[in-house]
């Protein structure tokens, strides 16, 4: 099997790289020349780098030199309340999927995000059927590219599926999240001050969430919407509690008053149908995250015990 990704060196782009690889699949990683993390991927017999802009993705089959089995759209830039290059992505997600049909791919996989969704009522469940809301350009953009690559899709005679993915964390895991200023704050011995951090949270591990989206490219249904998601959310406070006794024992955390954004309740049962469930446990995610982060975990558990 022969697969396509776009933003293959992102965060969840070079997770689902390396699952795919893993799988055994031929893989034509879509890097954005220049970016600092091209230097993830290392091109073999099964791996190919393609350097091509998203603006530049009508003349993929230029660069890729054999059919291809499926198409994986994960490339998306911007910040989240940047109209224009937000709006950007739309035309940029329609030049994708009139790729994968040049390139002769069956499947597109379009990959959305939970902020489609925008605030979910307390309590509430997230399932694909529910109406959307979204609050900011990013997720609304995002819903917008749903619709019209599902459209195109159609019009192209393509199998079109889309994964809602909510919050991934681990191997390649951003500076700016919350986990990555918890883990650095802790190992440098500094307070680290958070919000109240009562809202429900639902963390996936990142290779795990490779493995959803290949589930979904070799089982989903065409034309259908599926959250990625691990499915048994939490207090978020409960996940940073678990990282503190765990690794940084003698860590201090200072929770604030304020919320620090909505609570998340994914609902995962779609996807579960196709006979997928997460295989990492977020202690286990966690471990190998610090180790990627910080080298050896112990030595991180070991500061934490002697400060």
């Amino acid at each position: 099997m022969k697969a396509i990704v776009t933003g293959a060196a992102g965060f969840l782009g070079c997770n689902l790289t390396e699952a795919l690889l893993s799988a055994g699949y031929t893989v034509y990683a879509v890097v954005r020349p220049g970016s600092p993390h091209n230097d993830r991927l290392k091109e073999n017999d099964r791996l190919h780098i393609v350097y091509s802009s998203l603006k530049e993705l009508n003349t993929l089959s230029e660069k890729v030199n054999e059919p291809c089995d499926v198409f994986f759209h994960l490339g998306w830039h911007g910040e989240h309340d940047d109209f224009g290059e937000q709006r950007e992505n739309i035309d940029e997600a329609i030049y994708a999927i009139e790729a994968a049909k040049t390139l002769s791919c069956q499947r597109f996989i379009g990959v959305g995000s939970q902020a489609e969704y925008g605030i979910v009522p307390f309590g509430a469940a997230a399932a694909e059927d529910r109406a959307l809301n979204p609050v900011n350009a990013y997720g609304a953009c995002k819903a917008a590219a749903s619709c019209l690559t599902k459209i195109r899709a159609k019009e192209l005679g393509i199998e079109w599926i889309w994964a809602r993915v909510f919050s991934i964390y681990g191997k390649y895991e951003p500076n700016e999240t919350m986990l990555s200023y918890l883990f650095r704050s802790l190992a440098a011995k500094e307070i680290c001050e958070l919000s109240s951090c009562t809202q429900h949270w639902d963390y996936l591990y990142g290779r795990d969430a490779g493995k959803a989206l290949i589930v979904l490219a070799e089982k989903g249904g065409d034309g259908e919407i599926y959250n990625v998601a691990r499915g048994d959310h939490r207090p978020l406070r409960c996940y940073v509690n678990d990282i503190v006794r765990t690794f940084f024992p003698q860590g201090k955390v200072a929770y604030g008053k304020e919320p620090g954004a909505v609570s998340l309740y994914p609902n995962v049962e779609k996807l579960a149908g196709l006979g997928w469930h997460p295989a990492v446990s977020f202690t286990e995610g966690v471990r190998e995250a610090l180790q990627g982060a910080f080298g050896d975990v112990c030595d991180c558990e070991k500061a934490g015990a002697d400060s």
